[in-house]
C-alpha cells in the first residue's frame, strides 16, 4: 500500500508506518523527549514519530537502511540543520559511537522481522543508554517482561531483564499503522540496570546456560542441561534437577553459570551479547 509520500512500505524491510495521531501523541508522552538528550530513533519511516521528536529535540539522530526514504526525510526536515541521519543497518550499527555527553534515549518503531535480534545488540551496548522506548509485536513484549512459570518466558526475558527494568506501557491495534500488520502492537521501556542485579562472572558462559536450557524447555534441567551441568552440580546448588527451565529465576540461572565458570582452569570474557 502506498502513503501520501509516495513511499511503497517494503515488505523485506518489515515496513509498517504508523500514521494515528492519537497513538503517535501517547507515545511521545511515554518517551517525554526534552531539548538536551541524546536521543536517537531507528527506523524513522515516513517521520511521524521524528517529527514530534524534532519539535523538542532539534539534534535528534535517526538510523535508517531503506535508501528510498533517505531523501524523503531530509526533505521534510530541511529546516532542521542538526538533524542527522546515518544510513546504516541497526543491527550492525555502533550506537556507543554516538554518544558524546550523556547517554543516548533509543527510540523506534522496530520491525518484526528483526526485532528480537535487534534488542540483543542494542542489549549488548546498554552501557551507553539512558533508556529505550520500543514499539514491537505484543508477544515479544510479553517475552521480555515474563516471570518464572509463564508460557512467555524464555531467553528473551531473561536476557533482557539480566540488563533492565522491563516497563510493557500501553497496547496498539494494527489499524494504527499502514500497511495494518496481522498482530498487535505494544509499547515498551527498557531501562538499564545502574548496576546489574545478579552479575554474572562470565557473561558468554550465562548466554549458553540460558540457550541450553530453553533449547530443552520442555525437559527437565537434568535432561535439558545434562550436556552441560551434572546433577550433583544442580543439587549442589539447591536447585531441583526435576524442575523445568522455566521454573527457574535468572539468579539461577547465574548461579549454574558461576559454578561452571569456577571449575574452569581458565575462562575469558564474554564482550557483547550473542542472538544466535
Amino acid at each position: 500500500m502506498s502513503n501520501k509520500a509516495g513511499h511503497q512500505a517494503r515488505k523485506r524491510f518489515g515496513q509498517n508506518f504508523l500514521h494515528d495521531p492519537g497513538v503517535i501523541e501517547q507515545i511521545i508522552r511515554a518517551i517525554n523527549p526534552k531539548p538536551d538528550d541524546e536521543i536517537v530513533e531507528i527506523g524513522p519511516g515516513l517521520g511521524a514519530l521524528t517529527e514530534e521528536i524534532l519539535a523538542v529535540n532539534p539534534r535528534l539522530q535517526v538510523v535508517e537502511l531503506d535508501r528510498d526514504l533517505i531523501p524523503v526525510l531530509r526533505t521534510k526536515f530541511f529546516n532542521y540543520p542538526e538533524f542527522r541521519i546515518h544510513e546504516a543497518d541497526a543491527l550492525k550499527f555502533d550506537f556507543r559511537e554516538l554518544m558524546v555527553d550523556r547517554p543516548l534515549r533509543i527510540i523506534g518503531n522496530l520491525p518484526y522481522n528483526i526485532s528480537t535480534p535487534l534488542i540483543f545488540h542494542l542489549l549488548a551496548q546498554s552501557g551507553v543508554v539512558q533508556d529505550m522506548h520500543f514499539m514491537l509485536q505484543k508477544e515479544v513484549v510479553q517475552r521480555m517482561a515474563a516471570v518464572p512459570g509463564d508460557n512467555n518466558y524464555g531467553r528473551l526475558g531473561i536476557m533482557t531483564q539480566y540488563f533492565c527494568k522491563v516497563q510493557p506501557l500501553f497496547e496498539v491495534g494494527s489499524g494504527a499503522f499502514r500497511p495494518a500488520p496481522k498482530v498487535d502492537s505494544a509499547i515498551v521501556r527498557l531501562v538499564p540496570h545502574t548496576s546489574l542485579p545478579h552479575q554474572a562472572k562470565d557473561l558468554g558462559t550465562l548466554q549458553a546456560v540460558v540457550r541450553t536450557a530453553f533449547n530443552a524447555r520442555r525437559k527437565t534441567l537434568r535432561k535439558a542441561l545434562g550436556g552441560l551441568v551434572s546433577v550433583a552440580q544442580l543439587q549442589s546448588l539447591g536447585i531441583n534437577d526435576g524442575l523445568r527451565p522455566e521454573n527457574l529465576g535468572m539468579a539461577d540461572y547465574v548461579a549454574i553459570a558461576d559454578r561452571l565458570v569456577g571449575e574452569k582452569s581458565s575462562s575469558g570474557p564474554a564482550n557483547g551479547v550473542s542472538d544466535d
